[in-house]
């Protein structure tokens, strides 16, 4: 992984990672928020560990494996990219319950705007707490925003060892099949 300068770091921390939306997209996926190297890259799961990208192809998303600064065509295939909190950090656990419970009504306040037909929030732990769902489980939700379905992917983060390649490809292509491919 590239390494920063103090300089680098804070103004990556600072920086605001742009959406990749448009208005009825087919799913609207939405990040927990941006680590370091997607807020200094402002390419979204751009941290080369992130399985993100590669399971977004092998389940059948996208027709060719796009790297983080194609995030744009998504659009073309009705798919586009959020996050639950903007704020860039280096781990996901620096961001504070309030800040999830803010992100989660920003976000409703998104969904409501563009009508997504299915929003995908990848990691189950980030839709518990911006949506305070304790229960929620990987896979479709009761819950509905609006019009919009809800899907819990796992979280493609290298970190997330409980997860394959090969099994997050298959919950995503499960919900590709669901959104209409």
């Amino acid at each position: 992984m590239a390494r920063f300068t103090p300089e680098e770091l804070q103004a990556a921390r600072d920086r605001v990672v742009p959406d990749v939306v448009a208005e009825g997209l087919r799913v609207l996926f939405c990040g927990i928020n941006p680590g370091l190297m997607t807020a200094a890259t402002g390419h979204h799961f751009a941290r080369p560990g992130n399985r993100f990208w590669p399971v977004l192809h092998r389940s059948g998303f996208t027709p060719r494996l796009l790297k983080p600064s194609e995030q744009q065509e998504l659009l073309s295939y009705g798919l586009g990219i959020t996050n639950v909190v903007a704020r860039p950090s280096a781990r996901a656990d620096e961001l504070s319950a309030e800040e999830y419970r803010e992100g989660g009504r920003l976000l409703a306040a998104k969904v409501e705007r563009l009508r997504p037909r299915w929003l995908a929030v990848v990691g189950v732990t980030a839709y518990r707490a911006a949506f305070d769902d304790r229960t929620a489980r990987v896979g479709p939700q009761a819950r509905t925003i609006g019009d919009t379905r809800v899907w819990v992917l796992p979280n493609p983060s290298g970190l997330n060892a409980h997860w394959t390649a090969e099994t997050m490809a298959e919950e995503f292509g499960r919900l590709r099949e669901a959104a209409g491919a």
